[in-house]
């Protein structure tokens, strides 16, 4: 059976520690690629999100190189807001004989009892929780309540509202992103205060 890795997020922008992560998954979940899908419409975002034209194109640079990663759409073509199982639905459905698993951040597994439909969700994938270093918040008890597999995972601390944030300063990002994003992000004027995107 095929070992498929979901890797969804905003992706505003994808950084080192994303690329260090989903490597790390191929290689210790013994995955055949890791498809990698920007949300359309993130429905937990309270900030507004970069156009997922230019959040597409930052994915596609950052997995250039590794024919195991995958960029898929099926968040961006998809009307309205994006949950995860929704297109792990429409996954299963489009490759029956696939099993899957969610890549996820220890923050989204203690926050996973506020998803949709996080119980069927939680009986058609398999975890693989990443903790940043020094971060280990831990899962809703509802959740502990059902039943379902953890593989642990170590993340790189960079966060994309930290790229986010150097950039709005002015600041160099160049040991956060990929370089072809970090050019991606100067050529397109993105995250800075005031710059239209």
């Amino acid at each position: 059976m095929k070992r498929i890795g979901l890797f969804g997020g905003s992706f505003d922008p994808p950084h080192r520690a994303h690329v260090a992560l989903a490597a790390s998954a191929l290689a210790q979940l013994a995955l055949a690629e890791v498809r990698w899908i920007p949300a359309g419409r993130p429905w937990q975002k309270t900030r507004t999100v970069t156009p997922a034209p230019h959040r597409e194109a930052m994915v596609r640079i950052a997995i250039d190189g590794e024919p195991r990663f995958v960029l898929d759409r099926i968040e961006l073509d998809r009307a309205g807001p994006s949950y995860t199982l929704d297109t792990v639905r429409a996954l299963q459905a489009r490759e029956p004989g696939a099993e899957w698993v969610l890549l996820i951040g220890a923050d989204q597994y203690a926050g996973l009892h506020t998803w949709e439909g996080w119980r069927e969700l939680l009986g058609r994938v398999t975890l693989a929780v990443a903790n940043r270093p020094g971060l280990h918040p831990a899962p809703h008890a509802e959740v502990l309540r059902h039943p379902h597999r953890v593989v642990p995972l170590a993340m790189l601390d960079i966060s994309s509202t930290e790229v986010r944030a150097r950039v709005a300063r002015g600041e160099p990002i160049d040991d956060l992103v990929p370089s072809g994003v970090a050019r991606y992000i100067d050529l397109h004027a993105l995250y800075r205060e005031g710059k239209a995107r």
